[in-house]
């Protein structure tokens, strides 16, 4: 059974969300304040930590920050702010994803499953697929050992298609695995990073890995005689 550690002041949602991720078969333990839970934090044997912003003692950046010095604990930020310099705070700062008040139960609960997901992964040091390979621990790619050079997006674009190799992926499924749910931006977002990713491995390497798949979307395979 997985375990969630909860940091919410606000007592009606703690025990809404508390209810909820019960009932999905999850143990939940609760702190109302920034600095117990970030001391509940640090003893560890947490899944996953679902922290807001705005709390008394400790607000919830402050609480990522400390943590993020000693621990890698997949951390889900919750606020009722919309400003956009906030959510940029919070993921520069090490969260994992963040969600905004109000919420609906079925969307904290996606989020959840992909945080443990990319954990799970993350307990996978090393993926590979032909040349190419990538050290998820120390966030390093190569190609026969020389080092390529990505951006955050570019590796998570890579490293979903790696985990799926030989699997035809739709640009919707890479959409929403990449850049979520909410996105909000140019909708041919994954042909550009599909793009940036051939010139950096397949045309800098004179090697096929990136598929396309007309109408559908994309693979990644090992094909050394494609042309």
């Amino acid at each position: 059974m997985q375990t969630i550690l909860l940091i919410e002041d606000e007592q009606k949602i703690a025990r809404f969300i508390e209810l909820e991720l019960t009932h999905e078969g999850y143990t939940v333990i609760k702190a109302e304040d920034g600095r117990t839970g970030l001391e509940l934090a640090e003893k560890g044997g947490w899944d996953l930590m679902l922290l807001d912003i705005m709390l008394p003692g400790l607000n919830g950046l402050e609480v990522l920050r400390r943590l993020r010095k000693s621990s890698d604990l997949p951390v889900i930020m919750l606020t009722a702010r919309d400003a956009v310099m906030d959510k940029v705070t919070g993921l520069d700062m090490g969260a994992d994803d963040y969600i905004t008040k109000p919420f609906s139960i079925e969307e904290l609960l996606a989020r959840i499953r992909t945080a443990l997901r990319k954990k799970q992964s993350a307990a996978l040091p090393m993926l590979t697929v032909g040349p190419l390979q990538m050290d998820i621990a120390r966030h390093a790619v190569s190609v026969d050992g020389t080092p390529v050079e990505l951006t955050g997006r570019e590796f998570s674009l890579l490293q979903h298609m790696m985990e799926n190799q030989s699997i035809v992926l739709t640009r919707e499924a890479l959409m929403e695995k990449v850049w979520g749910y909410d996105y909000v931006g140019e909708t041919n977002i994954v042909d550009v990073y599909i793009r940036y990713l051939r010139g950096k491995i397949d045309e800098a390497f004179n090697i096929k890995l990136l598929h396309t798949v007309r109408g559908v979307g994309y693979t990644l395979r090992e094909d050394r005689h494609e042309t």
